[in-house]
């Protein structure tokens, strides 16, 4: 007989999970200029060191104006242009705005030894499946000799 797991919790629930797909359920305008302010932040430099990182990284002309009309969120009209996303994490040293959008679309984003732990991960999984298949083959050899 088959004992239920009660010590166990649902797997399943630490699944990421697309955002809701209802109807102005996806308007992340004050979402993106509070994640905005907390990349300008955790930068360790003022916005303009930060401005002039971007416009050295873009090509394009990026103001500290600019950075404080992208991290108020009373302006939603003037929201961080999605081109500009990863160059503000490569001025600002982060990740954030990225990690965002890969769990808003039900994803995770690995980085650094996380993406390398993953894939090591992978490989030992096909090494595990490939043994597993290596030796039921060398079964089957066995009883047809």
């Amino acid at each position: 007989m088959r004992r239920i797991d009660t010590l166990t919790g649902d797997l399943f629930a630490l699944l990421p999970r697309a955002a809701e797909k209802a109807p102005g359920s996806q308007n992340y305008c004050a979402e993106v200029a509070h994640l905005v302010s907390e990349a300008l932040a955790s930068a360790g430099v003022d916005r303009i060191e930060v401005a002039a990182r971007m416009t050295r990284l873009s090509g394009r002309d990026v103001s500290k104006d600019m950075l404080y009309g992208y991290t108020a969120e009373s302006r939603d009209a003037y929201n961080l242009p999605f081109y500009l996303a990863p160059v503000l994490e490569a001025a600002c040293e982060t990740h954030i705005l990225t990690h965002w959008l890969a769990e808003k679309r039900g994803g995770q984003l690995l980085v650094g030894k996380a993406a390398l732990d993953a894939e090591i991960g992978k490989l030992e999984r096909a090494r595990d499946e490939a043994g597993k298949r290596i030796r039921q083959l060398k079964h089957v050899m066995g009883e047809l000799e």
